[in-house]
């Protein structure tokens, strides 16, 4: 079966096409307008250029540039169907990084848009690609949930750092030892608005009591002992000159809304995740601790679990693999987390995993033991192994779709 091989190297307003035969010589190059128009013309030439050279097989290839990738490639896939049958036809979306490797094969090869559409097609011509694209538009479209969640998640542990920060300008004792569990409570929060250190130290302690019992609605325990402490707080705080007040404020107030309008736009992401989720079969959500708003996150990325041959695979994909240090006799023990993967599905499994540990028994106690076993990095070192843990049973999950049963009710 003859071969040829297409390059796509996709950009915001055109591509660049280059085509080359089994041997790697060049059939023809061109690019093209990104539009549907642009699309049809790659698919003519694509055709004459195979009917030319007597090709049965088309592979087609372009980078995994998320938006500009998008339509280019779904287009390719829904039209060459039904063009022309004898033609079998694959669409692949490469991984960037692996395309950028597979250049740096070459010396001094130039960076522009004819060569990095060659890198593609010669790419393709050497095999060990992933699985040919398929059609997983309910997944694609869950994850663009997911993925915008994601987003709006880091911005908003973003501005809550810069919200802190700021809050020390103002009330620095509250920054280094704020008595509330919660700096985002609504107490701590109406502290931080409303008063000030100065404030605070010359307020009558009955009248400051008040504050906190209101604010709090009756929910302290011991209001006497928090004022007490807000006093003490309030004394050994610096004073903030007073040409800084007002732009000090007005920056809280504004990082403040920014953060609650994002986290109630999470909230309607959340919303539509459970909806989309009910169409899902899935059994991730009979786990404690894996709701669907993860279950979603990890279904997201994993697409069709047949994808992985085994719990290895996904974990490699996910990026919570560790690379192996051999030479000769000698093998480390100890190696880092490999830096690559999915960073989607590694952000979901952590976030699973710090759930799930909060209520499983079994997890809580591997939890345990890695956090136990190194001096530094206690906490996070462990949570990984444990989102690492956790990549088994997602893979069991979803590749039998049984239910799981927690440990307590295990025979």
């Amino acid at each position: 079966m003859s071969q040829m091989l297409v390059g796509v190297d996709v950009s915001l307003k055109s591509h660049h096409v280059h085509i080359m035969d089994a041997d790697g010589k060049k059939l023809t190059d061109f690019s093209v307008s990104n539009d549907r128009n642009g699309a049809d013309t790659l698919i003519k030439r694509m055709l004459e250029t195979a009917e030319k050279n007597q090709c049965t097989q088309l592979k087609v290839g372009m980078e995994a540039t998320d938006q500009y990738a998008w339509h280019i490639a779904h287009y390719l896939q829904e039209q060459m169907q039904g063009y022309e049958p004898n033609i079998d036809t694959k669409i692949f979306v490469l991984n960037a990084r692996k395309v950028a490797r597979f250049k740096k094969g070459y010396d001094t090869l130039p960076k522009n848009d004819k060569i990095d559409s060659w890198v593609i097609a010669d790419h393709l011509r050497f095999g060990r690609l992933p699985r040919e694209m398929q059609d997983a538009h309910r997944y694609e479209a869950l994850q663009r949930l997911t993925r915008t969640r994601y987003h709006f998640k880091k911005e908003v542990a973003r501005n809550k750092t810069y919200f802190l920060n700021q809050v020390f300008l103002k009330f620095s004792g509250m920054r280094q030892d704020n008595p509330f569990s919660d700096t985002f409570g609504t107490t701590s929060l109406a502290v931080i608005e409303e008063l000030d250190p100065e404030t605070i130290a010359e307020m009558d302690m009955d009248e400051l009591i008040l504050f906190l019992q209101e604010k709090g609605k009756n929910r302290f325990a011991e209001p006497e002992e928090l004022a007490k402490y807000l006093k003490k707080l309030a004394r050994s705080s610096y004073r903030l000159n007073a040409t800084m007040e007002d732009p000090v404020n007005l920056s809280l107030s504004v990082t403040l809304s920014t953060i609650q309008h994002m986290e109630s736009q999470v909230k309607r992401l959340d919303k539509e995740i459970a909806k989309m989720m009910n169409g899902i079969p899935q059994t991730l959500t009979t786990v404690k601790g894996i709701g669907n708003v993860f279950a979603a996150g990890l279904i997201a990325e994993i697409g069709d679990i047949k994808r992985f041959k085994d719990h290895h695979a996904l974990a490699k994909y996910a990026g919570l693999a560790w690379n192996q240090y051999q030479s000769g006799e000698y093998e480390a023990e100890n190696t880092s987390r490999m830096r690559t993967g999915n960073k989607y599905l590694r952000y979901y499994l952590v976030q699973a995993a710090e759930s799930i540990r909060r209520h499983d028994s079994e997890y809580s106690a591997f939890y345990t033991k890695k956090y136990n076993e190194v001096p530094k990095h206690k906490h996070k070192r462990a949570l990984v192994m444990t989102a690492r843990k956790l990549v088994r049973l997602v893979y069991s999950l979803l590749s039998t779709n049984q239910l799981y049963t927690p440990p307590e009710r295990r025979d």
